[in-house]
Parts: C-alpha cells; sequence; structure tokens
C-alpha cells in the first residue's frame, strides 16, 4: 500500500532534530489523517478486494463520463439532501455496474437514479481519474445543513447498482403500506424487509410519484390511471395496503414544502415492479444491451503471468472480470482464436491509432480453467492461457487488457474510448474538471 504523504507536517528542520522513528510515527499518522493502517484499506496491485471491506453508501447519479467510467454522484448523508453537492466517483477495472437487475455500463443508468454504492481508496493516487481526498473524509462535517458522509474518500467503487439490483441481490423486497393521491401526485409508504425471517429490520419510508411514474405488471407497462380505474389505488385521498410485496426504482426530484416535511430529503419513485416477472422482463433486454457492448468493445481481464517465449512469442494468463452474462464467458473456449489487446484502467483500449484491432496481439485459446473456491466480487473465476506469435509493451503482470474471440465482430470503437498509448497523461479529460471537496 502506498502512504499518502500529500499532508505530511514535519519541516526539514524538524526532521533533522527527531529521531527517525518518531518522525515516521508522525508522517505515517498524518498520511491516514489519525487512523491507524489497521483502519484503512486500500485495494492491491492485482488482488480483488474482498467487497466486506468497501464503505458503502447511496446517492443520486448527477453526471456520467462514460468513455472513462467515471462520473458523479450526490450521496446521502445525516442532513439535507437537496443541499449535497455532486461527489466524483471512478469504477475500479473490475468494478461492476447493475442496472434492472442486469449487467450495464454507466452510459445504460439513467440520471437521476438513486444508487448504491461500494467504494474504496483510490488504488493508486498518483493515477486516480477522479480527485484524492484525505481518508477519513466520510467523517467531515461540511455544515451547512448537509452534515456528515457526503464526500467519502472511498470515490473508487466495486460495486454500483440501482435499487432492483440491490434488493434482489441481498435477499430484499420492499412492502407498500398506504397510498395518498392528490390530482396527479401522491405519495407511497413502504418499507423494505428481507424475505428470510429473522432479517434485518428497516423503518417505512414516504417516497413521492407522480404520473410519469412506471408500473409494470408481467411484460406489460401500466399506468398509475389503470390500478385507479381498477379500484386497487385510490382516485384521490389515502388507502391503507396490506404490505404488497414490490421492486421499487428510485430517484430524486425537486418537491414543494418548506423542508420541514421532509420534502428537500425524500425520495422519489420512477418505477414499481409488481411481480417477479415484471423485473425478469426488464433484466432481459438490460442484459442483451450489455452483451452487445461488450462483444464490440472486447472482455475485460486481469493479467495473471506471462510465459515469454522466443521472438516475440509469449502466453498470456488471465482472469476475466466478473459481473458479465454467462453466454460471453461461454464464447472462449479452447482453440479458438481471437486478439488481446492492452487497456487502462479506465478500460479504454491503448496503443492503436485506429481502434482495438490496430496493434492488438493475434493468437489462439490454450486453456480455459474455472477456480472451485470463493469468487471475490470483480472476479469471474474464469483463467484462460492465451499464446501470441506477438506480445505488446501494455500486456503485463497485474495490467488490463481485453481480449476478443474470432466469433466477435472486429469492430471500430468511438475515438474517446481509446488511447494512443497506455498512459494515464493521455486520459481526457483529467481529474481537474472535478471540485476536490
Amino acid at each position: 500500500m502506498k502512504p499518502n504523504l500529500f499532508f505530511a507536517p514535519c519541516s526539514l528542520l524538524l526532521i533533522r532534530r527527531l529521531p527517525a522513528f518518531v518522525c515516521a510515527l508522525l508522517v505515517h499518522v498524518t498520511a491516514t489523517n489519525g487512523q491507524s493502517e489497521t483502519e484503512i484499506f486500500r485495494p492491491e496491485e492485482r488482488k480483488f478486494p474482498p467487497i466486506e471491506k468497501a464503505h458503502a453508501y447511496r446517492g443520486e447519479l448527477i453526471f456520467v463520463d462514460h468513455a472513462n467510467r467515471r462520473g458523479s454522484i450526490r450521496v446521502e448523508g445525516t442532513g439535507k439532501f437537496y443541499r449535497n453537492d455532486p461527489h466524483p466517483f471512478a469504477m475500479l477495472p473490475y468494478g461492476i455496474v447493475r442496472y434492472n437487475n442486469a449487467p450495464a455500463d454507466l452510459r445504460d443508468v439513467p440520471l437521476g437514479s438513486v444508487l448504491h454504492a461500494h467504494g474504496f481508496l483510490p488504488p493508486d493516487p498518483e493515477t486516480s481519474a477522479v480527485p484524492v481526498l484525505p481518508a477519513n473524509n466520510k467523517n467531515k462535517n461540511t455544515g451547512h445543513y448537509r452534515g456528515t458522509g457526503i464526500f467519502p474518500a472511498e470515490n473508487h467503487i466495486l460495486l454500483l447498482e440501482d435499487e432492483p439490483s440491490h434488493c434482489r441481490r441481498n435477499g430484499l423486497i420492499w412492502k407498500l403500506l398506504e397510498v395518498e393521491i392528490k390530482g396527479n401526485e401522491g405519495s407511497i409508504l413502504a418499507r423494505r424487509e428481507s424475505k428470510k425471517k429473522g432479517g434485518k429490520e428497516y423503518g417505512p419510508e414516504k417516497m413521492t410519484f407522480d404520473t410519469a411514474t412506471r408500473i409494470w405488471r408481467g411484460r406489460e407497462s401500466i399506468r398509475v390511471s389503470d390500478l385507479i380505474s381498477e379500484k386497487v389505488w385510490p382516485q384521490s385521498g389515502k388507502k391503507e395496503i396490506k404490505d404488497q410485496p414490490v421492486l421499487l426504482g428510485i430517484t430524486w426530484k425537486p418537491a414543494p414544502g418548506d423542508g420541514l416535511s421532509g420534502a428537500f430529503t425524500q425520495f422519489h419513485v420512477s418505477d414499481i415492479w409488481l411481480d417477479d416477472q415484471s423485473i425478469e422482463h426488464a433484466a432481459y433486454f438490460q442484459t442483451e444491451k450489455h452483451k452487445a457492448f461488450i462483444r464490440s468493445r472486447w472482455m475485460p481481464a486481469m493479467v495473471d503471468d506471462i510465459t515469454y517465449g522466443k521472438f516475440g512469442r509469449a502466453t498470456v494468463s488471465a482472469t476475466f472480470f466478473g459481473g458479465m452474462d454467462p453466454s460471453l464467458y461461454a464464447d472462449f473456449q479452447k482453440g479458438v482464436g481471437g486478439q488481446i489487446n492492452g487497456a487502462e484502467n479506465t478500460l479504454k483500449h491503448t496503443a492503436g491509432h485506429y481502434g482495438p484491432g490496430h496493434m492488438a496481439s493475434n493468437g489462439k485459446i490454450l486453456e480455459v480453467t474455472r477456480t472451485s473456491k470463493q469468487i471475490p466480487m470483480g472476479s469471474s473465476g474464469i483463467q484462460i492461457q492465451f499464446e501470441t506469435d506477438l506480445i505488446i509493451e501494455g500486456i503485463r503482470p497485474g495490467k488490463v487488457v481485453r481480449i476478443r474471440p474470432q466469433s466477435w465482430p472486429k469492430m471500430q470503437i468511438p475515438r474517446e474510448e481509446y488511447l494512443l498509448k497506455n498512459s494515464p497523461e493521455d486520459r481526457f479529460p483529467t481529474p481537474a474538471i472535478f471540485p476536490k471537496y
């Protein structure tokens, strides 16, 4: 782990006068903002970090730079949500995005969606695509009604998921308790709870909805007015709903009120899935969309080891990143030809003036193996051995690569999605586009 020495208070004179171990202690304590090394976790190179070590938070997606796999989230803290400044984040190279309970790219998630994030400190602060903050920044009291928790230093994300994906992964469900309608708008009272007995208990939440809220039933999309005409919901006023299980898509939008009633803090319902078939239907289309995206951009992986041969030949061992549809992994079979290319930590292809296939190394898959051990988040647990007759500089142990089997189309991608060289300096825009709170 690389210590952050940007805030060391020791002057050169003080360093000369103190014993070495004392100054080292002062530098370390300052570098970790008063926290001991055991309290701080930073992902290590060539290792998938345990999600249990991540800092979890949720917030509204405000801005997306999809080409660099980064953006900004308005993080929910202890104060009034609407006052919180957007907080920059970057996806780890093996970071997973899920939307509608399916694999996704950042470009697939609508702005305004409330997402659950599991983040870490930057693995390498010097190459971070977003501003680097003090390690204890999540404890900073920002005042002005905003409170704490809104600017966590853990801004490198392992898992970013919307509400239905979060609930499905954790065995949770929402129960509708009450509906109130006033004209074209209304509110629901709902409680998130575990499907298993003895699970974590959550308090009820009040959220708004309106005529733009989409309601999904089976394979059809219906309106609020349809539930009113069916007398499931009231035309006006309140109606008690007896623990109807649903999944909710959650956003945030400005609401009238003086703030004392929670109008500036409560969330808004964008979608309601009334049954399992409805969310599975949504997941199908999102999965198909993501499969087409990955086939055009190639499968990302981390290089584990390289066995070098003569005259530029080499066998590359690489582990595919997780979170993809199983059918994509199934396309990588022993004996299949393909291409491998270096990539940056943002998953941008590198070393090519005309797209990913320009400088990629050609070769063949020698072996595909699946681990029997527990697979950490971010990893697929699938490793391939890829033999090539021309190894390039961007393919080294610990580096990110992208691999294409012959069955996938060889396509040109937009200029912003590849670099001319494997260097963070070639990244555009730089992290300077984000404020450093």
